[in-house]
């Protein structure tokens, strides 16, 4: 037992402990991170997402939902923030618990994770291709075969996504500032005309008295209540677990921080300023979106769009089509980088073959591993039905901000003399609060979706019982160990 409870220790953790061809170069500098973060954060769904939630959940209080997703969202954080700070590594919360935990637990984010970036990248591409060919048949094109286009069109993204995160990491940034300041000008184009459409009294007082729906109970929450609820207070919470993952994937700006200057500072203000400015731009997206047409009549397959052509100004609709497919765009480059990152440190911790922690002489990018991961989310995308599975996205993630929160309390008492970037305000009262609002954004996934987590971390298990315990470095004796009861070393 007290080998799969070993402690990496926080000095291993961040320290070149294996050589030049297996440590990073920096890239990031802290408005490189602002940009990571809203390329990841910021997708397609901010068109859709609150006119979906107004008209299904929330009604006008669908506002009052983006502000306390908003809330929960930064909570977590924090936590990532202050962690991130003591420990500027690229392996993200996989890291923080091998030093906090141990190494089984570690294995256990580390496989969460996989789950959370890996399919993510493979469900984005796969919407990616969907919203491309409707924004070609909007703009008038004439497409014959929409699946067979689509399948292409996934194709041709992730190659040329994985080729740039493989060859070049400066490209890739010069390329994420390109599209992310067109997305958000698409964005700022869709705020400031639709705040000239904007009807008060389609406000109300933010509140619709609840009502049960005749549906039988599909989330851990519903089968505690025995029947869902929409609407009410019940319904505005209910949509802030939804939105809350809308602002899932700040997480992915830890995973740069050995490759940024002055990580212990500038990572946790890139990482908070990000979802700070993603949460504002939420928040008047679907102000304009609620305030534009009654939440009764919006059509819930393009709110935006159809509210757009309601008022008159139907070009809109392009606009928030180029915006909708720059989006998706950053979002599956970030995603790359963050999934290449995180399995670079699983792999250089011998956790995984370390043969893919080898960092290109040429190209200064960890290029195995990326071309490895460019390869399976080709075929998850085209072969595996992902956006039927896409909480699995979703609870990989907050299983994740759970160790995170949890990882804060535990070494303030166990570290206490770690240096610390940035510290969290509160302690251990906000860590406690966002741990407690990760329980209830997950009790809000679907039975089904919990069943299947189950089963991919069971196996995950099995596999770090089969291969990662005996080849950890760990495991060798001259490296350092630190185990569960030992003192720490700084």
């Amino acid at each position: 037992m007290s080998t799969i409870l070993r402690r990496l220790s926080p000095s291993e953790a961040t320290g070149l402990r294996t050589g030049a061809r297996h440590s990073l170069a920096e890239h990031y500098r802290p408005a490189d991170l602002i940009v990571l973060g809203l390329g990841v954060t910021i997708g397609a769904g901010i068109f859709s997402i609150a006119g979906r939630q107004a008209a299904t959940t929330a009604g006008p209080g669908v506002i009052l939902s983006f502000m306390i997703a908003g809330i929960a969202c930064l909570l977590a954080c924090l936590c990532y923030a202050e962690l991130s700070s003591t420990m500027p590594t690229s392996g993200s919360a996989y890291t923080f618990t091998y030093v906090i935990f141990g190494e089984v637990w570690a294995w256990i984010i580390g496989w969460a994770l996989i789950l959370e970036l890996q399919f993510a990248a493979a469900v984005v591409a796969r919407a990616w291709g969907e919203i491309a060919v409707g924004a070609l048949v909007n703009a008038g094109v004439r497409v014959p075969n929409p699946e067979l286009v689509a399948d292409v069109l996934v194709f041709v993204i992730l190659v040329l996504l994985t080729g740039i995160v493989a060859l070049n990491a400066r490209v890739g940034l010069r390329a994420l500032w390109v599209m992310v300041a067109a997305k958000l000008l698409a964005i700022g184009a869709v705020i400031v005309v639709g705040m000239s459409h904007i009807r008060v009294a389609n406000f109300g007082d933010f509140y619709v008295p609840p009502k049960t729906l005749p549906t039988a109970p599909v989330t851990v929450l519903e089968m505690f209540f025995g029947e869902g609820q929409a609407f009410g207070w019940f319904g505005i919470f209910a949509a802030a677990s939804a939105i809350a993952f809308a602002y899932i994937g700040f997480d992915v700006v830890a995973t740069a921080a050995e490759e940024t200057v002055n990580a212990p500072q500038a990572v946790p203000r890139g990482m908070i300023r990000s979802l700070v400015i993603a949460t504002i731009i939420y928040i008047a997206v679907a102000l304009v979106m609620v305030g534009m047409v009654s939440y009764t009549k919006i059509s819930v397959e393009a709110p935006l769009a159809s509210a757009f052509r309601a008022a008159g100004v139907g070009w809109m609709a392009h606009v928030i089509d180029a915006g909708a497919v720059l989006g998706l765009t950053t979002v599956i480059l970030v995603l790359i980088v963050g999934q290449t990152r995180v399995l670079f440190s699983m792999a250089r911790d011998g956790l995984i073959p370390r043969a893919l922690a080898v960092v290109s002489r040429r190209y200064h990018t960890p290029s195995r591993v990326t071309l490895v991961i460019g390869a399976i989310a080709i075929v998850l995308a085209e072969f595996v039905p992902v956006l039927t599975l896409q909480e699995l996205v979703v609870i990989g993630t907050l299983f994740a901000f759970g160790f995170v929160a949890a990882g804060v309390i535990v070494m303030r008492r166990r570290m206490p003399d770690l240096e610390r970037g940035f510290r969290v305000p509160l302690s251990p009262l906000l860590p406690a609060l966002s741990l407690l609002a990760t329980l209830w954004l997950m009790v809000n996934l679907r039975v089904l979706t919990w069943a299947y987590f189950v089963l991919w971390m069971a196996f995950g298990l099995l596999v770090y019982l089969v291969y990662g315990r005996r080849h950890s470095l760990l495991a060798r004796p001259r490296f350092p160990v630190e185990h569960m009861r030992g003192r720490h070393r700084r």
